[in-house]
């Protein structure tokens, strides 16, 4: 064993293992007998490509370059495909259009192309696309971009023929609310069930749930608020084989289990102090699902402090039975007809993971995220911790000790701890193996994953802790889980860096800003100038400070009060920010006004912006230099040289000490 100071040891989870072997799984969805899912590679610059497995086992790509399955309605997407029969309609990132792709035949435009006559970037987007095999159609959410006049996209719910001679024009059907989201028909196709709600809600705050009669013409009969509210959050709904509409709902303080038989109010299936469903930041979310045929029978996901279970046989008077699998993490469940679950999953030595769980059997992996063959004793496993943050509030975290079975530290010696802000902010931690994370801890870095206030999965009181506190709270709690870390004698108290995108970013910047904790800190597109956020973000977030912060008409001095690019006299630490140049989300103005500050005031910065990727990288490129240069920057300022070999970076009005 090597002894050699933390962050300069040498590891085999290198970028070019996580650019060139791991690739994100998303979206599994069934058709017979047929899986499916979508993998986003970086290898190839990004691209999402649906794969197939079909009952002999067979795996393969339906999805040739250069066509891309990503949807861009909200930004964020999902639900872009629909397979059916063995026929695959998707939505095609490059211009947004839906296309049918009929078994080994090349992929046929369904819709109209956009920009005709109009801006750049105006036309239809497409998601949450579901099958009408009754009346041959796709109905989906659609959001109309570059309408003259309009300063917001529409957004609705469509019809749209699934094999029409030319391609054509969607139809409205379900017209008036801000946002739209779970179009769902019931089995024989007579009647329709979605969510809605309007500004200035997000759909974790609150939503209506609605189901309206399908017409002989395919249009909607009158719709029915069957639950929510602007303080219920309904997710997920769902047509039961007897008929009956169940969804997750917020009502008792929890997202649980819920159930709609045509009438009154819906009843809970399952209460309990767990959460059966995520912020709904993408479209065709699914934690639940049915396992019987012509009986109501259900096997849901729920997490508890951070750690998933599976239960099975969920049903009125029927004792669930927790599901013995490998895995404690799990994001999407999916059910066969003969009751085989199909599990988007993974845990601390499992990275996320496309796997079949058969109702009796073993667990069957069919392809994982990332490679698990890493050399003994190279894998950080996440330990749940508990820490007291401000006023007295529990926060909550993964630790990650440095892992390395070929180094040790000099002794006496404590490792630098990077404290890692998620973005949403209602999004939260995962304890799932990850490379990225693995990619610190091998080379002899703590890592805390904290889930501060706002986060979810600890109930609704807990997510909307962070209402109108957002850079105050979340900061507070990485600054106590860091504390905690270093009381534990886990942490060099002089060499904590926090990290993190998006929101994340925005957290990291004003920690650095407002606390001392810090000593480097790393924002990956990020926000600093919250009015700028205001004035420039897109529709479905547009809205989304008037909580977090408060209404921009009346909350002038609090979002100056919170920009850190106003008060960088209180910063004393060196910054590095990564942006990408196409996001729409967080624009690189943000970054750019950040960097541009930093210089005048004569403050240790650097600044890296990359072509070509929106909000969040995709490109194996881009995520190979963004973890190097991280890793590099950290050496100069905490005294290792990294084992790799390294691009430097150019930081702007730094001298070493």
């Amino acid at each position: 064993m090597r002894t050699a100071p933390y962050g300069a040891w040498k590891s085999p989870i290198t970028t070019d293992l996580i650019v060139g072997e791991a690739v994100g799984l998303a979206e599994p969805g069934v058709d017979g007998s047929d899986i499916y899912w979508i993998e986003s590679r970086p290898s190839e610059k990004g691209r999402s490509v649906i794969v197939k497995r079909t009952k002999d086992g067979v795996i393969r790509d339906v999805l040739a370059s250069p066509f891309a399955c990503r949807s861009r309605v909200h930004e964020y997407g999902g639900a872009s495909y629909v397979a059916a029969g063995g026929t695959v309609w998707f939505v095609n990132f490059i211009d947004q259009r839906i296309w049918r792709l009929d078994e080994d035949a090349e992929p046929v435009p369904v819709t109209l192309e956009g920009d005709e006559g109009g801006p750049v970037g105006s036309g239809w987007r497409f998601a949450d696309l579901i099958f009408d095999a009754r009346r041959d159609r796709l109905i989906a959410v659609g959001e109309l971009h570059g309408r003259q006049g309009d300063a917001e996209p529409l957004n609705v719910l469509v019809s749209v023929a699934a094999r029409p001679a030319a391609p054509q024009a969607p139809v409205a059907i379900a017209t008036g609310a801000d946002f739209y989201g779970a179009p769902r028909l019931d089995a024989d196709g007579d009647r329709l069930a979605w969510i809605e709600w309007n500004h200035p809600n997000m759909p974790w705050d609150g939503t209506r749930l609605m189901v309206a009669g399908v017409l002989t013409s395919g249009m909607l009969g009158e719709s029915v608020v069957v639950d929510g509210g602007d303080d219920i959050a309904i997710v997920q709904p769902s047509w039961s084989p007897s008929g009956a509409l169940h969804y997750v709902s917020d009502r008792s303080g929890w997202w649980n289990l819920t159930r709609w038989d045509g009438s009154g109010a819906g009843v809970g299936l399952l209460p309990m102090a767990a959460e059966f469903a995520r912020p709904y930041w993408n479209f065709g979310q699914a934690t639940y699902a049915f396992t019987g045929t012509g009986v109501d029978r259900i096997a849901a996901a729920c997490t508890r402090n951070g750690v998933w279970s599976l239960l099975t046989g969920i049903g009125d008077g029927l004792t669930p039975v927790p599901a013995q699998i490998p895995f404690d993490q799990i994001g999407a469940v999916k059910a066969m007809s003969d009751g085989t679950l199909v599990l988007l999953a993974g845990s601390g030595r499992e990275p996320a993971s496309i796997a079949l769980v058969p109702p009796q059997g073993d667990v069957r992996v069919l392809r994982r995220s990332a490679p698990v063959d890493l050399p003994e004793g190279m894998i950080s496993l996440a330990q749940s911790i508990e820490f007291t943050g401000a006023g007295g509030r529990t926060g909550y975290g993964f630790y990650y000790p440095p892992t390395n079975a070929d180094h040790q530290a000099p002794e006496g010696a404590l490792p630098p701890l990077l404290v890692k802000s998620h973005g949403g902010p209602t999004a939260s931690a995962s304890s799932q193996l990850s490379l990225p994370i693995q990619y610190w801890t091998s080379r002899g870095f703590a890592v805390v994953d904290v889930n501060y206030a706002g986060s979810s999965g600890y109930g609704t009181v807990y997510r909307r802790a962070l209402d109108g506190l957002w850079g105050v709270a979340d900061v507070e709690d990485c600054n106590a889980a860091a504390t905690y870390l270093v009381n534990q004698g886990l942490a060099d108290p002089d060499r904590i860096a926090i990290t993190g995108g998006s929101a994340g970013g925005y957290t990291t910047l004003c920690a650095l800003t407002f606390t001392n904790r810090f000593r480097a800190g790393a924002s990956h597109y990020g926000i600093s100038d919250l009015k700028a956020l205001y004035d420039d973000t897109h529709k479905f977030e547009s809205r989304y400070l008037d909580r977090l912060i408060g209404p921009l008409e009346t909350s002038g001095e609090i979002i100056r009060a919170r920009s850190p690019i106003h008060h960088l006299d209180l910063i004393d630490c060196p910054v590095i920010l990564f942006q990408g140049m196409d996001d729409k989300v967080v624009p690189p103005n943000q970054a750019e006004m950040m960097a541009a500050a930093l210089r005048a005031k004569s403050l240790p910065v650097a600044l890296l912006t990359f072509e070509n990727e929106g909000h969040g990288f995709r490109q194996g490129a881009t995520i190979r230099r963004t973890l190097e240069a991280e890793l590099w920057f950290y050496g100069r300022i905490f005294g290792f040289d990294p084992a790799d070999v390294i691009e430097p970076v150019e930081i702007d009005n730094w001298a070493p000490p």
